[in-house]
């Protein structure tokens, strides 16, 4: 009888069974939150742990946090998204112009907010089925594909108006366009509205990945597509939505950020494609596809958000946290790297067959058991 030592394992007591280089991995971003918290309530005590800084800070990360969401799904789908900052320029594009007035049939017609709001969603999602139609249907590379719309999206934002800034997006009350600013500049209870936004769709976001036949679909074909294919999984359509999906959160988070400024750009979300994928990374996803959580993704945007504002806090320059940023990306890259590739050891030893039985005990096994039978 083999005995195992507890001290030998290093787990006695409540301890046992308990990893903590796997609890690390697993929490590393929610660990790096905190401590990035702690470190800069350190250095700037006066002003980065109060209240209004939190609940200015947690009104930033809510633009990167929804362009997250929107790229984990394409991630989770093994593909990427890299035409997220450009949609958002123009889908912010989109509202502005439409707050300014349509002109038709020689008059001006001003749309309801909720209008202005849902043809902007409109084309952040067809630029999305652009994107899966590229992706799944073509079959051209998703680097590719999503990089080409990046520049074409943008210059369609620059070609609306020229380059120029579209300000003055208050409305006017005689015209019945009024209410823009509540989407992202004013707030409900001391709560910015955006943050407001961003919990509503982390939770439909969440409850589609992890109760919905479609989520289930997205992590299948994202770990991998073959299989789910030949299990009967749609893969084109489920690679398709994925990219919509990105495309409508891109596209909202375009209205809240034209809000919250209350001007649109047309170099609006220059970059926020990569500080998406920086949080998805962060947040603990696999850049190969199929393993991601909306948590992990929604702790990662806020790990970026805060680091870069404790930083302006205690006046370190733009080049240096860009700098910083990179480090944590790069440090990121690596635990996924680690904590992946334990879990693919272990899955093959556990898959790995016993070892052959050498010829003199296959013998003697055959002889005891024809012995056995003639006993019987």
């Amino acid at each position: 009888m083999t005995t195992t030592d507890p001290e030998s394992t290093g787990r006695t007591g409540l301890f046992r069974g308990l990893d903590l280089r796997a609890i690390l991995l697993e929490g590393r971003a929610f660990l790096a939150l905190i401590v990035i918290f702690a470190i800069f309530s350190i250095l700037a005590p006066a002003s980065f742990p109060t209240v209004s800084n939190v609940i200015v800070m947690c009104e930033q990360v809510s633009v990167y946090a929804l362009l997250s969401i929107g790229m984990l799904m394409v991630i989770l789908n093994g593909g990427i998204d890299l035409s997220v900052g450009s949609t958002l320029g123009l889908t912010g594009m989109v509202a502005g112009l439409l707050m300014h007035g349509v002109k038709a049939f020689g008059a001006t017609l001003y749309p309801a907010v909720w209008v202005v709001v849902i043809i902007s969603v409109a084309v952040g999602a067809l630029i999305g089925y652009v994107n899966g139609l590229l992706v799944a249907r073509l079959k051209v590379a998703p680097f590719v594909a999503t990089l080409g719309m990046l520049y074409v999206v943008r210059g369609l934002a620059e070609l609306s108006t020229n380059g120029l800034t579209v300000n003055g997006l208050d409305g006017d009350p005689a015209l019945g366009n009024t209410g823009f600013d509540w989407l992202g500049f004013n707030s409900l209870l001391g709560i910015p509205t955006g943050v407001y936004v961003l919990v509503v769709v982390a939770v439909l976001a969440s409850l589609l990945l992890n109760r919905s036949v479609y989520g289930r679909w997205l992590y299948a074909s994202g770990g991998n597509e073959r299989a789910a294919e030949l299990s009967g999984v749609p893969v084109r359509r489920v690679k398709i939505r994925a990219y919509v999906i990105s495309g409508v959160c891109a596209a909202i988070a375009g209205v809240i950020l034209t809000s919250e400024l209350t001007s649109a750009g047309p170099t609006q979300g220059t970059s926020y494609e990569l500080t998406a994928i920086a949080a998805v990374v962060i947040g603990g996803a696999a850049l190969t596809g199929g393993r991601g959580t909306i948590r992990g993704t929604l702790l990662g945007a806020f790990v970026i958000g805060f680091l870069a504002a404790g930083l302006t806090i205690v006046g370190v320059s733009s080049y240096v946290q860009t700098v910083f940023t990179g480090a944590v990306i790069v440090l990121a890259v690596l635990l996924n790297a680690i904590q992946y590739r334990g879990r693919r050891k272990a899955a093959g030893t556990a898959a790995t067959p016993p070892p052959p039985a050498s010829p003199k005990a296959a013998k003697a096994e055959q002889e005891q058991s024809a012995f056995e039978k003639t006993a019987g």
